[in-house]
């Protein structure tokens, strides 16, 4: 548990930040990033070319989806190398990224017996990945970026904020909008939902492998945060008891997944599409308000 003033004043940042949240359609962020130095040493600008060939979803080769997912995944890991190896916290993302990648995702890919519908996992996963990929190249070659991946880069290249902060909202940005976009464009069908939970519970149970790769390679721990001990205990204090561990970055409940899962369906239904937009990024800036009231007090 909280200590009980940490958690008061956890719990009023809640309240304020989810208010103001609600009131602006959820886009506000919590906390303002200051001012970048001329020579960043959060970021090595030397590595952007590299980065950006690297991530061009242009470049990702294959004839069938499969294919395409492997030269997709390749080439992450490729960028995973290249930040992590200068310390480049923009990585913070893609170190946990790679590690579920390489542990839980890409095994069960590469099994023809894994999914009832094989097809359908590898379009999931491909568009997933490559989205990420897609807002990767935007940065380092200074085109538009999308917000919840500007929210990002903007944690990971301000040295003043927490590591965790800004790899959580990585994480924020994967799972809460662009897999939701991602069961939407794979053509998600409620036949599917068995193939979902699986491909999300094998990345719960190897959560180990992005706390430790995270912990390794930028010295962040996301321990407490990935069992959502800290985020989740805050928001019951304010929602009620066990509602804000399932509403919050408990990547492993199914209740969050499950909510995911029905904005994607959401999407692919005009009378229900431009709803289950504003409610997906609402849920984005809520969550990112959220991480900022934490960071703020010190508990991230």
């Amino acid at each position: 548990m909280l200590l009980p003033r940490l958690r008061d004043r956890v719990a009023l940042l809640v309240v304020i930040t989810a208010t103001t949240a609600l009131v602006s359609g959820g886009t506000t962020a919590a906390t303002t990033t200051a001012p970048l130095p001329s020579t960043n040493p959060c970021i090595t600008a030397d590595l952007n070319p590299r980065i950006a060939t690297l991530a061009d979803p242009d470049g990702i080769t294959g004839s069938t989806t499969l294919e395409r997912l492997e030269s997709a995944v390749e080439r992450h890991t490729a960028v995973t190398e290249l930040l992590v190896d200068h310390v480049d916290r923009r990585g913070l993302f893609s170190v946990g990224l790679d590690a579920v990648e390489h542990a839980a995702v890409m095994p069960m890919q590469r099994n023809e017996h894994e999914f009832v519908d094989q097809e359908w996992a590898a379009r999931l996963s491909l568009d997933l990945l490559t989205r990420y990929l897609a807002n990767l190249h935007a940065e380092m070659t200074g085109a538009p970026v999308e917000p919840q991946w500007q929210r990002f880069f903007e944690l990971a290249s301000d040295c003043s904020q927490s590591p965790e902060h800004a790899a959580m909202a990585g994480y924020n940005a994967h799972i809460t909008v662009d897999l939701a976009y991602s069961v939407s464009v794979a053509g998600t069908r409620d036949h599917h939902a068995f193939d979902f939970f699986r491909i999300v519970d094998q990345i719960a149970l190897h959560g180990n492998s992005i706390i430790d790769s995270t912990r390794s390679a930028y010295g962040a721990d996301l321990g407490p945060l990935w069992s959502g001990f800290f985020i989740g205990d805050a928001v019951d204090s304010v929602v009620g008891e066990g509602v804000g561990t399932t509403a919050m970055l408990r990547i492993a409940d199914v209740g969050y997944n499950s909510l995911t899962l029905a904005h994607g369906f959401a999407l692919q239904h005009q009378p229900t599409e431009v709803e289950a937009r504003h409610r997906i990024h609402g849920l984005w800036g809520t969550i990112d308000q959220v991480l900022g009231g934490l960071n703020y007090v010190g508990s991230l």
